[in-house]
């Protein structure tokens, strides 16, 4: 095995480590917020379905992975500057990543997933290196994530609020703390499936520009099921090793009852199986962060910390041009070196 590609593996399972612990809190944050779960309760409930989300859904349908294998080719390069793009890539994600975690602020490992390919695909290749096509799946995973998640939340929440007598007592509390254990449940297995998938789709990537995997007719990849068990393996790791500064972030930006908690769980798990029955890559925490918006609008504007959201709708806006610049000055500089 060369170097080149133990780096790759390297970089590529710390990145889908990294996803685990700073994506994956947002599945449980509400459940957390509302007390219907205790953090290393959820924690473990969350580890356990990224996991299995991961590998039972890649069995069924691998549309995601496909699309993400495909938005980019480094193969304007030698095979060498092909892999040296592709490691830049994942030390970018990585970077941007850990950076954002260490303040708390939930950005969206899909899009920085999304921007260190394209950063470092333009540094080798130019802009004939983008696939346009599959760059329209990743638009339009973003103004669906937006709309669908915060109007599902909203949706859902005065569903619940006009059908349910006194949805805030102290026994339809109770109810709706088991339902939202089961929305915790269903996000989890989402991630999983959504994030999973995409690292999956990288993973593959790794592998194929070292010589160690061929594309199918679609011109994307068929997965092992190696790589998938390894890939489920190090996204449920990464969750199990938490992250509170996230989960906490979330939970302050809207005063939330357990009704509420339960809407965003399940409108987002909602709008994100749809997505990626349709191999759209649409990213888990922006879907459950405008969720969490809508439920809270739903019952009073003034119950949103507009001002913490709008420190998260900041960083998602950023992610795309500040990660992929990252990648681009990485990758020239690792192909000067190298």
């Amino acid at each position: 095995m060369n170097a080149a590609l133990i780096v790759t593996l390297i970089l590529t399972m710390g990145v889908i480590f990294v996803n685990g612990f700073t994506d994956a809190p947002n599945s449980i944050a509400t459940a957390i917020s509302t007390k219907a779960l205790k953090p290393k309760t959820a924690i473990l409930i969350a580890a356990v379905m990224c996991f299995l989300g991961a590998l039972t859904m890649t069995f069924i349908n691998a549309e995601v992975a496909e699309t993400i294998s495909n938005i980019v080719t480094f193969d304007e390069g030698t095979g060498s500057q092909a892999r040296i793009a592709l490691m830049a890539s994942l030390f970018s994600i990585v970077t941007w990543a850990l950076g954002a975690w260490w303040f708390g602020i939930p950005t969206s490992e899909s899009h920085a997933l999304v921007a260190g390919l394209t950063g470092s695909a333009l540094a080798l290749g130019g802009i004939g290196s983008v696939n346009s096509a599959e760059w329209l799946k990743v638009g339009i995973g973003l103004v669906v994530s937006t709309i669908v998640g915060f109007g599902g939340g909203w949706l859902m929440t005065r569903l619940i609020q006009r059908f349910v007598k006194d949805p805030t007592s102290k026994k339809n509390n109770e109810r709706f703390k088991g339902w939202q254990i089961l929305g915790a449940v269903m996000m989890s297995f989402m991630h999983g499936m959504q994030d999973g998938q995409k690292f999956m789709g990288v993973f593959m990537l790794g592998l194929y520009y070292n010589g160690l995997a061929e594309m199918n007719g679609n011109g994307g990849f068929t997965i092992p099921i190696w790589v998938m068990v390894l890939c489920s393996v190090t996204i449920g790791l990464g969750v199990s090793f938490g992250g509170m500064r996230i989960i906490e972030n979330l939970g302050d930006m809207a005063e939330i009852d357990t009704y509420q908690g339960f809407s965003a769980d399940v409108s987002a798990a909602a709008a994100l199986l749809g997505a990626g029955l349709f191999g759209v890559p649409m990213s888990t925490t922006q879907t459950k962060t405008t969720a969490i918006m809508g439920v809270g609008a739903a019952r009073d504007t003034s119950s949103v910390k507009w001002s913490t959201a709008k420190e998260m709708i900041l960083a998602w806006v950023l992610t795309f041009p500040g990660c992929m610049a990252i990648a681009y000055f990485i990758t020239r500089v690792f192909l000067l070196v190298f």
